[in-house]
């Protein structure tokens, strides 16, 4: 089935997608026709979202074809959407904060999973304040064919359940497939992510035996930014 391209008031959002694809093709996080991208629109005519569509280079999004996707999960719009639709749905229905999904195949994060992470209840140890700062605690959701509806299910239950104990997941990583990055808009989503890629690579660097942060320091970092670390 195809559907007609995006209508001019969904074009400027469909601009800031693209260039975030190319930014992601060109420095190395994701590579072929791997990883996705959405954010949240409302304007008068649509109210849902903008998806990367299935099997295309995120170097070489055309803004007209992204697919546009309503809240009850109807296409209207683009070529077909990528088949993680439904995740990214689950991630916006569970934290109503997130305007923005980023998901890659990063190579430090997916060779973690592959080396062996910290703990399931989070890939990474705290190594850095900017860490437990822009990223926080990111659970392994374990290894499911992509776009398996346990994967849905395993990480809206993670959102929910962490945000019972007052932490706001930012993120969580695929077994073997790699990270789901979420945040208030693409730019934070984006800056999300280098910033776990980044401790990933640190942590396997140091050949993963790193002294994580005390809970004295935890606890200082909580006070002064209102952080909460807790896997």
């Amino acid at each position: 089935m195809s559907w007609p391209d995006l209508p001019e008031d969904l074009m400027l959002a469909a601009e800031q997608v693209v260039l975030t694809g190319k930014s992601l093709m060109d420095r190395g996080y994701v590579h072929g026709t791997t990883g996705n991208i959405s954010v949240r629109v409302k304007t008068d005519r649509f109210d849902g979202y903008l998806i990367t569509p299935t099997d295309t280079c995120l170097g070489h999004l055309d803004a007209k074809k992204l697919a546009a996707v309503d809240e009850q999960g109807q296409q209207h719009f683009g070529k077909r959407a990528s088949k993680t639709v439904a995740l990214h749905q689950a991630i916006y229905t569970a934290d109503p904060n997130a305007n923005a999904v980023i998901h890659t195949h990063s190579h430090h994060l997916v060779l973690l999973t592959l080396l062996g992470v910290w703990k399931a209840g989070s890939i990474l140890p705290p190594m850095t304040p900017y860490q437990v700062m822009k990223v926080g605690p990111v659970p392994l959701i374990g290894y499911a064919v992509p776009g398996h509806e346990s994967v849905v299910r395993d990480v809206a239950q993670r959102i929910h359940g962490m945000a019972e104990r007052g932490v706001t997941l930012r993120a969580v990583m695929c077994d073997r497939l790699g990270p789901q990055v979420w945040h208030r808009d693409l730019t934070s989503a984006m800056a999300t992510l280098e910033e776990l890629e980044q401790t990933a690579r640190l942590w396997i660097d140091a050949n993963r035996d790193v002294q994580p942060m005390a809970r004295s320091q935890l606890d200082a970092l909580r006070e002064r930014f209102g952080c909460v670390w807790a896997d």
